[in-house]
């Protein structure tokens, strides 16, 4: 019998984090001594803010380091619900609020708690890594519709329509977009929306975790404020990684109906319970404390866009969308396939563009087939400006040097 006998046919149908392969291929070459410079990450380089961390070290000495209700304290569900009302517009109550470790639990929750074998689930691309992968966990189908630079990486209502079956259960949307930075507004939401009213079954998760990383002006806008028909089939997600630079302290919140958030709380409850008391006593101070760390860093993050994009646009071979939002560019490299580098390695895909770019320039990005869109690659700009310009020269000087 084969060692791999033990292991579920399930997990076949999905693979490791690609994002999280990158970084750990990175830092094992940093560990031999390499001089590697790591733009693939999607973390703040920003501290968390001190009100909040004085938040924790108090809940700490207030004993506050017991189990909660599956689904978050109180506190902290009166928190969300109190900032979906003050940012989104939305009423939620406690009760139509579960707190997860970290958004990604709370997309789990939702897909695995109400996807039956041969659901779809329409996720335009290039998205984030992991949402097929958990569709597939749950016996669902992902409906990818590729949405490219020329329509804004977004997905247009036409596409949206012709793609909805009577098996389509969920939509997917991500605004400000992981890896594009893509953005959708009122106006660009209400097309979607329009679509949705037509068809009942369908329901909506919208990914809002960089809801607070958005450029140029523009205003934010989610789903169920847009069209609040949809109020009650709409999950609305969202959390403190990347607003409050609290990536490790693994918050997320979804809000949604009660019947949906039921589910979620009664799948949570068997499989982690709930998010740490003391993050969560955090994530308390980060919704209801001073937002003005937050707006720093997005004013960071713009000005870094513009540098990254600049330089990007100026690199020979490359081609870079201007992200709307979030902390990532997203540039098209398909004129690099069929070029051989100063190494001798021949570029037949993205895959081979990140790993070169890797070993000969010392910098590590992500493919975009990992995203579901082959052509590209992903940058992350959440890092300081000196390694950013460093990058970004490494990067000319690669794409300079292909034959």
């Amino acid at each position: 019998m084969s060692d791999t006998s033990i292991i579920a046919d399930r997990l076949n149908r999905i693979q490791p984090s690609l994002t999280t392969a990158m970084r750990q291929r990175a830092q094992a070459l940093k560990a031999e001594g390499r001089d590697v410079l790591a733009i693939s990450s999607g973390e703040p380089d920003f501290d968390t803010p001190q009100h909040i961390k004085d938040a924790a070290i108090a809940a700490i000495q207030a004993n506050q380091t017991r189990y909660t209700d599956i689904s978050g304290t109180l506190a902290l569900r009166r928190a969300v619900a109190a900032k979906f009302k003050r940012d989104n517009g939305l009423d939620y109550a406690p009760e139509e609020i579960l707190v997860g470790t970290g958004g990604k639990q709370v997309i789990y929750d939702a897909l695995i708690a109400t996807i039956n074998a041969g659901d779809e689930v329409i996720i335009p691309t290039p998205c984030w890594v992991s949402y097929p992968d958990i569709v597939g966990l749950a016996d669902g189908t992902p409906v990818l519709l590729p949405c490219g630079p020329n329509q804004g990486f977004k997905l247009a209502p036409e596409q949206l329509e012709a793609a909805i079956t009577t098996r389509t259960k969920w939509l997917i949307v991500n605004t400000p977009s992981n890896p594009t930075g893509a953005t959708y507004s009122d106006e660009e939401l209400r097309g979607l929306c329009d679509v949705l009213l037509r068809h009942p079954q369908v329901h909506i998760l919208t990914d809002d975790i960089y809801e607070k990383l958005i450029f140029d002006g523009r205003r934010f806008a989610t789903f169920a404020q847009v069209e609040p028909r949809l109020r009650d089939r709409t999950l609305t997600m969202n959390g403190c990684s990347k607003a409050y630079a609290m990536t490790g302290w693994r918050i997320g919140f979804g809000g949604a109906p009660r019947h949906i958030i039921k589910a979620m709380d009664k799948l949570q409850g068997q499989s982690t319970s709930n998010t740490c008391s003391i993050a969560q006593a955090a994530a308390v101070a980060a919704l209801e404390g001073p937002q003005e760390a937050t707006e720093a860093m997005r004013q960071v993050y713009e000005a870094r866009r513009d540098r990254v994009v600049a330089a990007l646009n100026a690199t020979p071979h490359l081609r870079c969308h201007l992200p709307e939002g979030a902390f990532y560019a997203f540039p098209d490299m398909t004129a690099c396939i069929g070029r051989t580098t100063a190494a001798g390695t021949r570029i037949g895909n993205d895959w081979d563009f990140v790993l070169a770019l890797l070993s000969e320039a010392g910098v590590a990005t992500v493919q975009g087939s990992a995203f579901m869109f082959p052509g590209h690659f992903r940058i992350s700009f959440a890092a300081a400006d000196a390694l950013l310009d460093d990058a970004c020269r490494r990067i000319r000087g690669f794409c300079e040097a292909l034959r």
